[in-house]
């Protein structure tokens, strides 16, 4: 989203929160090509700093950090040392529009947006699925800028932040691999952009970042409207919950460059 920003200069453009294991919250800047870790007393480090722009950021279960880099595609990080790893640098006989976000789910397999410069003037974003053993299948290819995507608790719906049609979309996942009937599950309205990054619950309640509006919304599994946050400035790019607190989110706000803690209600 920060190419979208006409030229203006900026500082950084920060997105993606991730905990690690040992509760360290890792973020992007994704016109510097940097990530960032962040202790639990809110110390800044920079991880590391390369060619490239990390958007999407997703934590492995064999320990590294998954990156989905709009200029180099899927790449994976080494926390420890500061090595990357191009994993996938695009399909076969394929380019990659320019990978957004990404999710694993509990078996270890990856789900991840392709959005480039797609809309609703060109809807073929897309959203591909990298299972355990690699394999590699486009699960959707006519998504009108598909950005950030979560799975239920019981992963049969993957939920997806369709940006140019201001709309999460709901994604059934079939136990085959298929994709069931998708449809819109949240309209929202107005803003300079749409639905961007999300976060979910143990109970299904969905936490969305709304770029441009300056709000993040909070969505019980119903789809009904609970909560509005309003942030400092009007680019909420992505929100997370804490390691070990249901009802504590941290939200990056690029805009200001500035990471947000947040108690909710109810988790």
């Amino acid at each position: 989203m920060w190419l979208q920003r006409r030229g203006a200069t900026t500082h950084s453009f920060i997105e993606a929160p991730v905990f690690d294991a040992a509760g360290r919250l890792y973020i992007v800047d994704i016109p510097n090509g940097r990530i960032f870790r962040i202790s639990p007393d809110g110390d800044f480090e920079i991880v590391v700093e390369y060619d490239g722009y990390p958007n999407g950021l997703a934590a492995s279960p064999d320990g590294r950090i998954f990156i989905a880099d709009q200029k180099n595609g899927l790449l994976a990080l080494d926390p420890a040392s500061g090595t990357l790893e191009t994993l996938i640098a695009h399909p076969p006989g394929d380019v990659f529009k320019g990978l957004n976000d990404l999710i694993f789910d509990r078996a270890g397999n990856l789900y991840f947006t392709d959005q480039g410069e797609t809309g609703l003037h060109d809807p073929t974003g897309r959203l591909w699925k990298r299972t355990i053993t690699g394999e590699l299948f486009s699960l959707l290819d006519n998504v009108p800028s598909p950005n950030g995507l979560v799975l239920t608790p019981d992963e049969s719906i993957l939920y997806l932040a369709v940006t140019r049609d201001n709309a999460v979309w709901r994604v059934p996942l079939h136990l085959d691999g298929r994709v069931g009937r998708v449809g819109r599950f949240i309209q929202l309205s107005g803003g300079l952009g749409g639905p961007d990054g999300m976060a979910i619950s143990a109970s299904g309640s969905l936490v969305v970042c709304q770029i441009g509006m300056g709000a993040v919304w909070l969505f019980d599994r119903l789809g009904q409207p609970k909560l509005r946050i309003n942030t400092l400035g009007l680019l909420p790019t992505n929100v997370t919950f804490a390691k070990d607190d249901p009802r504590t989110i941290f939200i990056t706000e690029a805009e200001h460059g500035v990471v947000m803690r947040y108690v909710l209600a109810e988790g």
